[in-house]
């Protein structure tokens, strides 16, 4: 892949033969940050897994870089006071199935009750493809509705692996500071690691890569012995 020369002269700031500590690897992406707008700053992390084997949770990370999102919950009666109460931007049943059936998708995550998903799960092309099926491994099919707005309004962020058994995330931004950005990583691994699955063998986590929008990719080093 051929790339423009401001891409070139910040690639030879980053050793690819290297493993670089979590701090240096954060402070590098930010040296070797060059666009004129603010990139966000990505994690890449590859985990040992078997082909029947997917790691999905949700973190708050400690250092949010995003606007506030705006949070949907699906549920009935009393539910609705108490979501809208705790800073839900919409809350209702059939009406919003309906707006939802229409094309309309102006909110960033759903949450659900349980005696919800019956009928939320016939917006499953819909919100499936936009990842924003309430899901309970992701804490959002609950009866509590206010804990769920309150974490998510902190910047509860799901993640998942792929197919290939890979965590794409955005961690931070390149105008944070380089510690910042650095906690926000040992946040997410703390909580990967968490998630291991109990007959898993060998190293979990086989490599860690950061990355700018616009920049090189730079690999963490996953031990002290690791450089």
């Amino acid at each position: 892949m051929k790339h423009g020369k401001k891409y070139n002269e910040v690639a030879k700031k980053v050793d690819r033969a290297l493993s670089y500590d979590l701090s240096a690897a954060c402070a590098l992406i930010k040296d070797a940050h060059y666009a004129k707008f603010d990139e966000t700053v990505e994690i890449h992390v590859r985990l040992n897994l078997k082909k029947s084997q997917s790691v999905r949770d949700t973190v708050v990370l400690p250092h949010q870089f995003r606007g506030e999102k705006k949070i949907l919950v699906f549920c009935k009666g009393e539910k609705e006071k108490e979501a809208l109460e705790a800073g839900a931007a919409f809350a209702g049943a059939d009406e919003l199935i309906e707006k939802i059936k229409g094309g309309w998708l102006d909110f960033d995550v759903a949450v659900a009750t349980p005696d919800m998903m019956k009928d939320v799960g016939k917006l499953g092309m819909v919100l499936g493809r936009k990842g924003l099926m309430p899901n309970p491994k992701t804490g959002t099919v609950t009866h509590d509705i206010k804990a769920a707005v309150a974490e998510l309004k902190k910047g509860r962020t799901e993640f998942r692996t792929d197919k290939s058994g890979i965590i794409h995330l955005a961690i931070g931004k390149v105008s944070m500071d380089a510690g910042q950005v650095a906690e926000n990583v040992g946040t997410l691994l703390t909580e990967v690691q968490r998630k291991r699955p109990a007959d898993a063998k060998g190293e979990f986590v086989t490599s860690v890569f950061i990355t700018s929008t616009m920049g090189p990719g730079v690999r963490v080093a996953l031990t002290k012995n690791e450089r």
